[in-house]
């Protein structure tokens, strides 16, 4: 594995090492997971997983008929 360097502002990194403690991680495993992310190579499944928890918040508020989901 190849070290790099990075600068940032100090409060940045402060808040990045307190939320990663958080986590239960560290900021160097975090970063990898991004950099994975940003070069392309997760998989597309995986991808989607992660999507579909970024937007687990979201709720349609009830169930749709056929007809709704239909209507253009």
């Amino acid at each position: 594995m190849k070290n790099i360097t990075l600068s940032a502002d100090t409060n940045l990194i402060e808040k990045s090492r307190q939320r990663a403690r958080r986590e239960k991680t560290t900021l160097n495993a975090v970063f990898r997971q991004w950099l994975e992310r940003y070069a392309g190579r997760r998989a597309v499944a995986s991808g989607y997983s992660d999507l579909m928890k970024d937007l687990s918040y979201a709720q349609a508020g009830h169930s749709f008929s056929r007809e709704e989901m239909n209507e253009r």
